[in-house]
């Protein structure tokens, strides 16, 4: 723990932690821009976007919120991280199965290994593939921790197929990512950041299951109106702070 900031640190402390995320193949700057001024005026903890220089100097410009990059190549994190970046990720798939692509159990562990080598002391968060059976996904979790990961991310929204509209919709749509998040947290002693499908009404839910805090992208990024993406990231804040607080009351 001791490579994450105070801040995020204590966020995911008291399980108010809220990653903004724009996304891994996410190049545009507008868009990428959009989502980092969303994320800071709604009041998230940190922004995730994709690794890349430029965009990382773009994004400290607008924000004072911790910066995290995402990629699949550890190579790539070594200039992001050069222009400022202060945590790095390796995940946030989603882009890959689309194009028919998995990650296997041993490749995420060897992607960690080379990225831990290459950047000793910073946060490293690593996200444990939905397309894993959950208990490989527990043992996986546990190597990457062993292997010098600060944060595990879930994920699953991709695979999920809600078949109601409305609540039960937005439950069924996060019961992958909820799963991974309750099993892997009893796991490991890292904090477990639940992404992926999660929204304000799925969010109390997570840390209910054990995760510090919930990553959300799609929900934000896919929105035209900057009113309606900071409502929905000021939504997210106080869901979380919600949770919080009716933990403190037991």
């Amino acid at each position: 723990m001791m490579r994450i900031s105070a801040q995020l640190q204590s966020a995911l402390a008291r399980g108010t932690a809220l990653k903004v995320i724009s996304g891994l193949t996410n190049f545009d700057r507008h868009r990428v821009a959009f989502v980092v001024k969303a994320a800071e005026a709604g009041g998230a903890t940190f922004v995730d976007i994709a690794a890349d220089p430029d965009l990382v100097r773009l994004a400290k410009s607008l924000t004072r919120l911790p910066i995290c990059v995402s990629a699949v190549e550890p190579e790539a994190f070594v200039p992001a991280v050069a222009a400022g970046a202060d945590l790095i990720e390796i995940g946030n798939y989603d882009a890959f199965y689309a194009e028919g692509r998995r990650f296997e159990a041993e490749e995420v562990l060897q992607l960690t290994r080379q990225t831990r080598s290459l950047l000793p002391d910073i946060c490293l968060s690593v996200t444990v593939p939905h397309t894993l059976p959950l208990d490989e996904q527990v043992q996986l979790a546990q190597d990457l921790v062993d292997a010098g990961a600060d944060i595990i991310q879930t994920e699953g929204g991709t695979s999920s197929q809600p078949t109601h509209s409305g609540t039960l919709g937005l439950i069924e749509k996060a019961a992958p990512t909820l799963a991974a998040a309750a099993e892997i947290s009893r796991a490991v002693s890292v904090p477990v950041l639940c992404a992926s499908g999660i929204s304000s009404v799925t969010a109390p839910m997570a840390i209910a299951a054990g995760a510090s805090g919930v990553g959300v992208g799609s929900a934000i990024s896919r929105l035209n109106s900057e009113v309606a993406a900071i409502a929905t990231v000021r939504g997210l804040v106080e869901a979380l702070a919600t949770t919080r607080h009716a933990k403190s009351e037991r």
